[in-house]
């Protein structure tokens, strides 16, 4: 067994040998759900790298979005260079699902542009998991989703050695069925070629061709070679080769499931008849009868995934096989699964199948689907409840249900505290005072911390009073700029590392818990109207806002209002909990607090590229109809290799601005 060993230049410091221990002894000895409490800036992700290396499991992390999923991949990705850490998120640059809008009659095709560094990466994480027992997977939630048998998946492999007696022409219809395309001009991933007695192969999640040459007797020599300039990089005894995509059918089984498939068809349009709804009828009958015709002919056909049910053997509502299945396969129920940001996460996971369920259901009423589709889901909340494997909930704000669960099922000892940062930050202190005179009050506070380089992050509770409030501010001659949902994604990055810059001096938004937010500049959190209960208003909203002042040695937090609700007093409280036990800490250990000094980052598109950006996306509707297609061809490729390169960077906010663009000129 191939040891997962991690590389780093840290060692656990403040209450993280705590923590660690803890939670390995919890696993050691079976405890089924644990939750790590880790305060802003305490280490959290290397808490739990070194879990990882004390257990020594496969482990499945999942993160509620792709931007923070990425950050989670790079920082495993560097303390375990040995070991295969994967990324599975979904691989869309842009995804229009397939729908149908029943009150204008409106067919929507499903309209996709995968990421191919993604689908890369999506690949090699099941192939790793089916072939290494040293994989780590950092994934979004979309590993839930169905992504077909890991049995088929792991059915459908090529296995060759050189001295094995096979013909060329035997190997290339393997390649064939495991969804490899032959393209010997345009040499690609996912694809082969072949020149004369040498197949040259590029699997779909390597980086690096395998070339086999062939001889009267089988297969000569096998290699890994540079897929660029064809440099011969090592000789290998044997290779196995793993499908080109995820959803595969064996054509054993095409007769027993298309007579199923048909059975079910003729059953659908007899209902759709003798309800009166003959059209519906004729769709239903003309698009199984062509999907089935392709699936026939190539093995694939767009929107396979619609008829998983019937080749995966599943009965109607039986759950799909997601990612968890294939940790189930390769390790039974010895792997281990981390939540990160849990408070944002389960809830995600908990609602994506009624989203998915009432979109597929419009497709199968008016006759675009079967009604297998249905089966083609993300998993119920039950259903990822029975497949979990010991589990660590990590948050700074675990919310109600994590903490009930796990004081239920696995008592008080299994609730882990890291509120020790290792600079000896402590958390800000609060103040309320009334909402009478409360932007007066603002105002004299923002300027003292103006007078001393400081910055000051301002929440109101809309969009319109953010904007106002910033107007005012501005006003009094000091440095100041809005933000919300209407700003464009980068343009937030960027004003916000103005903020750092000293290009503004108080930010004033709605939402500033974007998690990941990290301004060491700011000594004071601003909170109006904290009485109004409500999302932005919570334990635990509060707390997370608070937290944003955590980073400054003069961090401090006001609350305005009249009354002190039981969600404030929730989260002051649970703030001058942590604090004391900071200051005793620190006191005990003789420890002066510093602030963190952080580097600021350079903006996510530089100028040269965000120039491309605001020209394009700038262009008047007139000027873009008046463009040749020639034109907007060029544009749209030169676009498209920025997207590609955003996206393989891993800066996906970038990739989706690019994406829009292009959408808007391939539209028009």
């Amino acid at each position: 067994m191939k040891k997962f060993s991690l590389v780093s230049g840290f060692q656990p410091t403040g209450d993280q040998p705590q923590a660690i221990d803890q939670l390995v002894h919890g696993l050691q000895k079976g405890t089924p759900e644990q939750v790590l409490l880790g305060v802003t800036g305490s280490g959290k992700t290397f808490t739990m790298a070194k879990v990882i290396e004390k257990i020594q499991r496969p482990t499945l992390i999942i993160s509620h979005n792709k931007t923070l999923a990425a950050q989670l991949y790079q920082e495993f990705r560097d303390f375990f260079p040995e070991n295969a850490v994967s990324y599975f998120v979904s691989y869309y640059d842009y995804y229009q699902p397939e729908a149908y809008i029943p009150q204008t009659n409106t067919y929507i095709e499903k309209e996709t542009q995968i990421n191919e560094e993604i689908d890369k990466l999506r690949l090699a994480a099941t192939t790793n998991l089916l072939t290494r027992n040293d994989t780590i997977v950092i994934a979004s939630v979309s590993c839930i989703y169905n992504i077909g048998s890991p049995k088929e998946y792991g059915h459908f492999v090529l296995e060759l050695q050189p001295g094995v007696a096979v013909s060329r022409q035997s190997i290339m219809e393997r390649l064939v069925d495991l969804q490899y395309e032959r393209n010997d001009f345009g040499f690609h991933r996912g694809s082969f070629r072949v020149r004369g007695e040498t197949i040259d192969l590029f699997p779909a999640y390597e980086d690096t061709v395998i070339r086999i040459v062939m001889g009267d007797r089988g297969v000569v020599s096998i290699d890994r070679r540079d897929p660029l300039t064809g440099k011969k990089l090592a000789s290998l005894p044997g290779i196995m080769v793993y499908p080109a995509k995820h959803y595969m059918t064996d054509p054993k089984t095409y007769k027993p499931v298309f007579t199923q498939i048909k059975k079910d068809l003729d059953d659908r349009v007899k209902e759709f008849k003798k309800a009166g709804k003959f059209i519906e009828a004729q769709r239903i009958a003309e698009r199984v009868n062509y999907d089935l015709e392709m699936i026939q002919e190539v093995g694939f056909v767009n929107g396979i995934e619609n008829y998983s049910r019937y080749f995966d053997g599943r009965k109607p509502g039986d759950a799909p096989y997601s990612l968890l299945d294939y940790y189930k396969e390769a390790a039974g129920n010895d792997w281990l699964l981390m939540i990160d940001e849990s408070h944002m996460t389960i809830p995600q996971i908990r609602g994506m199948y009624q989203g998915d369920r009432s979109r597929k259901q419009t497709l199968i009423d008016y006759g675009f689907r079967l009604p297998a589709a249905i089966d083609n889901r993300p998993l119920r909340f039950e259903e990822f409840e029975r497949r979990i494997p010991q589990t660590i909930y990590v948050s700074a704000t675990p919310d109600q249900w994590e903490t009930d669960r796990v004081l239920a099922r696995s008592g008080k000892e299994a609730i882990a505290e890291q509120l020790i940062r290792p600079t000896g930050l402590v958390d800000p202190e609060i103040e309320v005072r009334k909402s009478e005179g409360q932007i007066a009050n603002l105002i004299h506070e923002v300027e003292l911390r103006v007078a001393k380089h400081e910055r000051v992050l301002v929440t109101t509770l809309t969009k319109r009073m953010a904007e106002d409030l910033s107007k005012y501010i501005g006003d009094r001659g000091i440095k100041v700029q809005y933000l919300h949902a209407d700003v464009q994604t980068l343009e937030r990055s960027d004003i916000l590392s103005d903020l750092r810059l000293g290009t503004y001096d108080v930010i004033v938004g709605i939402n500033l818990l974007r998690e990941g937010l990290d301004l060491p500049e700011v000594s004071l959190v601003a909170v109006l109207d904290a009485d109004k209960e409500g999302f932005l208003r919570s334990r635990t909203s509060l707390i997370q806002t608070m937290g944003r002042a955590a980073r400054h040695l003069e961090g401090r937090v006001i609350l305005y209002a009249d009354t002190i609700t039981k969600s404030m007093r929730a989260a002051i409280d649970e703030v001058e909990r942590r604090r004391a036990v900071q200051i005793a800490y620190n006191k005990k250990h003789h420890i002066t607090p510093l602030s963190i000094s952080k580097p600021i980052r350079e903006r996510l598109v530089q100028k040269e590229e965000e120039t491309i950006i605001n020209e394009l996306a700038d262009i008047p509707e007139e000027t873009v109809n008046a463009m040749t297609p020639m034109d907007k061809k060029k544009k749209i490729e030169t676009l498209t290799k920025l997207m590609r390169k955003a996206s393989k960077d891993l800066d996906f906010e970038t990739a989706a601005r690019y994406r829009d663009i292009i959408a808007g000129l391939t539209k028009s």
